[in-house]
């Protein structure tokens, strides 16, 4: 049975994204810190720190995750 490391060797499509936005800002348009929204799929949405999330499941919904300041921390699935 081979080795399967949660975010590294697994198909999950929000590693990717993670690799695409993590430690960036959102804005308008892309560049060496941030990520253009535009590009994002469809069905996403942002939370914030402190923000409340509704409990549903979509597993075709991208979290993204900011801080603060809006630099993405985290990018789930769901």
């Amino acid at each position: 049975m081979p080795l399967v490391v949660p975010g590294i060797n697994s198909n999950d499509p929000g590693n990717d994204w993670m690799s695409k936005l993590m430690g960036k800002k959102l804005s308008d348009s892309s560049n060496e810190t941030s990520f253009a929204k535009k590009d994002l799929p469809q069905n996403h949405r942002v939370v914030g720190e402190g923000d409340f999330m509704t409990q549903d499941h979509a597993p075709d919904r991208l979290n993204i995750h900011v801080d603060k300041d809006g630099t993405v921390k985290k990018v789930t699935q769901g």
